[in-house]
């Protein structure tokens, strides 16, 4: 099958027509050493490190503090643009990914949680999100289903990844904004991934 050509939309990740490329789709081999997925690892090893550094500040602020958070949330792209580079998409990645992406979520809220950095119920849910999808995650791969992130699902994290990055920084309304746009879109997008697991459910091929 010909890759479609490698236009700047779609080298930027926004054109994303003609659907999932084919080695990341379930069944197809993880394929650990590719340098989007060391890009990955890289970003999951740092994740101890931003938590030391902010849990170490007094405030849970400071430059080094959303730097560090920053660097692991760009790796996002990075990993993403290395794979439209070089071609080497793989299942692992495709999994390790969003995963990568919860957990810097994940524990970005923890460090504003802990300093009350952030409107904790809005952490709270966030968290509570999060989680959930965890669980619709592990059962629609155990039914056949294989998740594809959707659109607004893309576009919640940055909101939320930039609240948290911005209030790591300093202290400033944009912050609880951005949050809250991000917790918007991020419902939103959880909605959608009901509604297609509900739909997988009910068809007839997904007992089969």
């Amino acid at each position: 099958m010909a890759r479609a050509s490698l236009s700047k939309k779609r080298l930027l990740g926004i054109d994303r027509s003609g659907g999932p490329p084919p080695e990341t789709q379930k069944g197809q081999p993880l394929r650990p050493f590719t340098i989007p997925n060391l890009i990955s690892y890289a970003r999951l090893a740092l994740l101890p490190v931003f938590l030391a550094v902010a849990f170490s500040a007094d405030d849970g602020r400071g430059v080094l503090v959303a730097m560090l958070y920053w660097l692991i949330a760009v790796g996002d792209q990075l990993d993403g643009l290395a794979a439209r580079l070089t071609g080497q998409y793989s299942r692992l990645g495709a999994l390790l990914d969003p995963l990568t992406d919860r957990a810097l979520v994940l524990c970005g809220a923890a460090v504003c949680w802990h300093f009350e950095l952030l409107p904790r119920w809005a952490l709270a849910a966030l968290a509570g999100r999060e989680l959930f999808m965890l669980v619709l995650t592990q059962v629609g791969l155990r039914k056949g289903m294989d998740l594809q992130i959707n659109m607004v699902g893309r576009w919640a994290v940055w909101p939320v990844m930039f609240a948290i990055f911005l209030t790591l920084l300093t202290d400033s309304w944009v912050s609880d904004a951005s949050l809250y746009l991000g917790l918007l879109l991020t419902l939103w997008a959880t909605a959608i991934y009901v509604k297609d697991g509900i739909d997988f459910l009910r068809r007839p091929s997904s007992s089969t």
